[in-house]
């Protein structure tokens, strides 16, 4: 199989005699282009998007599985998930081929094996609530295979991201996200577009879902966990405004709370107590549109 991954860039073919400045625009022009792939592959990527949603609202935990780039932005994706929906670091986990060394520094051969894949999703106790989705810009990485094939064999759900438009990884998924963003300014160097397209695709997933389980109001990040200054300034700005209410009653408020900047809201809007704002939000399912639909900002 010939992979698109690999190809060379006629349009960078001499990119080693251009000047700097021409070197940049020849990056920045094939950089482009890459949103625009992306965007042939949304109806995969929202059927992606609701498996995704389905396992975590069921208690399943999502995993992304790569090697080297791929890998690595897996990690970012599921690491940011904490902060700004104030998921567990459980619920959704990053595998990388090598492990936490391979973070850093590359580690040869890593990915080559598809019995690894396997073995560090046994690891992490992934069943058949669980939904893993394998990361791989040629579609043919061994340590992503074997994961998908474990998923398959146990009859979880499963994704595949890839960036060759016939790679193997697409027939061991559920759901397969193809998105051929051509040749690389770098002949085979998928950390530049295979990398941002999947940067964007994996953007799109855990925040689509994480939006569906009511992690967001309107467009406004109200599950956040306050674990540093700047955070905590949001949260405050996000009592101030939802709660129409001064700094010293959002701040009373967030403190009440324990930071919850859903449960102070309610509390605000409502002029009821704590337990009873839990509750509202417990029957609710944690969306806050349900409890305050009827006051319009």
């Amino acid at each position: 199989m010939r992979l698109s991954t690999e190809n060379q860039n006629p349009a960078t073919a001499r990119i080693d005699k251009m000047s700097t400045l021409d070197m940049l625009a020849a990056i920045n022009e094939e950089d482009a282009g890459v949103a625009l792939a992306v965007s042939s592959a949304l109806p995969e990527i929202a059927r992606a998007v609701d498996t995704v949603a389905g396992s975590l609202r069921g208690g399943g935990r999502l995993f992304y599985v790569g090697a080297g780039t791929s890998g690595r932005l897996g990690i970012l994706d599921a690491a940011e998930c904490v902060p700004t929906f104030g998921a567990s670091p459980e619920q959704v986990q990053g595998l990388l081929a090598g492990g936490k060394e391979a973070v850093f520094r590359a580690v040869e051969g890593a990915e080559d094996s598809e019995e690894m894949g396997r073995h560090d999703l046994r690891q992490r106790g992934f069943c058949r609530d669980d939904v893993v989705c394998g990361i791989a810009a040629s579609g043919t990485t061994p340590y992503v295979i074997g994961a998908l094939t474990y998923a398959k064999s146990i009859r979880a759900r499963s994704i595949a991201i890839c960036c060759n438009l016939e790679a193997p990884i697409l027939a061991l998924a559920d759901v397969g996200i193809a998105v051929d963003v051509g040749p690389e300014v770098i002949a085979g160097s998928t950390r530049m577009k295979a990398g941002t397209a999947q940067k964007l695709i994996l953007n799109m997933l855990s925040t689509a879902a994480m939006i569906s389980l009511g992690k967001v109001y309107r467009n406004l990040m109200v599950d956040l966990q306050v674990t540093n200054r700047k955070l905590a300034k949001r949260a405050l700005r996000l009592v101030m405004q939802l709660a129409e209410s001064d700094e010293a009653q959002a701040a009373a408020l967030l403190s009440a709370t324990d930071n919850d900047v859903k449960t102070a809201v309610v509390m605000a809007r409502l002029g009821i107590t704590l337990t009873e704002a839990r509750e509202r939000l417990h029957q609710a399912d944690g969306y806050l549109y349900r409890v305050i639909d009827d006051w319009d900002l």
